[in-house]
């Protein structure tokens, strides 16, 4: 699955790591829960530039009635994408990178309440997620941009946590999955088979489980007795 994600890289690393050509405004959080912005990187038309722009977590469909329609949109299964009438047209033509430094999954202790679990790469750098966004435009000219995080069988180390992940994209693939002239199914496919990043995953604080809590300790190894590294 994906319940949150974290973004602390400072701008400036931001940009060299994503080769943008502006700072972003983009100030620290280490608990994102859907409904939230992440943190978007989509390519320009009609050029090779890349944005990076706060985006509201959850996708709202162009055609939907209301802004509450994307609230059970946050992720999209990489299997289905193609074929739901929530998805099918941004697959197609607005996919996008959600940028991270980690995201959370949570894993049942027997009785006890679930277990919060960290993932990152083991160098701390951020990395990308595959995604796609649409815009809404409300009758009271409200415009809101929003985007969901697709998701595939979970592989090492997470399969160990969840039986659901993110799509990791390698930054070699990135063009082509941000190209929007790459319209069919067959162009981007290939990219959504499930395949195992090199990630690290470990136990951090309860507290997470509260959104409201966003601070570092958040992704901080918290390691109980009965738990280990995986």
């Amino acid at each position: 699955m994906c319940g949150r994600t974290a973004l602390t890289t400072s701008p400036a690393d931001l940009r060299e790591a994503l080769g943008l050509d502006e700072l972003p405004a983009w100030a620290a959080h280490y608990n994102v829960p859907p409904s939230q912005p992440v943190a978007v990187l989509r390519a320009v038309q009609g050029s090779s530039k890349r944005t990076l722009d706060p985006m509201r977590w959850g996708l709202l469909p162009a055609w939907a009635q209301d802004p509450t329609a994307g609230a059970k949109l946050a992720l999209a299964r990489a299997e289905t994408v193609a074929n739901l009438p929530a998805f099918r047209d941004a697959i197609r033509k607005r996919r996008c990178l959600v940028i991270v430094d980690g995201f959370y999954e949570w894993r049942r202790e027997g009785k006890q309440r679930s277990q919060p679990y960290f993932i990152r790469r083991s160098d701390r750098a951020p990395f990308a997620l595959a995604g796609v966004w649409d815009r809404w435009n409300g009758r009271d000219g409200v415009s809101i941009e929003s985007c969901a995080i697709l998701t595939q069988a979970a592989r090492a180390p997470v399969d160990a946590i969840h039986d659901r992940m993110p799509v990791v994209l390698e930054r070699e693939t990135w063009n082509a999955w941000l190209d929007p002239n790459a319209t069919r199914t067959e162009d981007f496919a290939a990219m959504l088979e499930p395949h195992t990043p090199t990630l690290i995953a470990f136990p951090v604080h309860p507290s997470v489980n509260d959104p409201r809590n966003d601070n570092p300790r958040c992704i901080e190894p918290h390691e109980p007795a009965q738990l280990r590294l995986i």
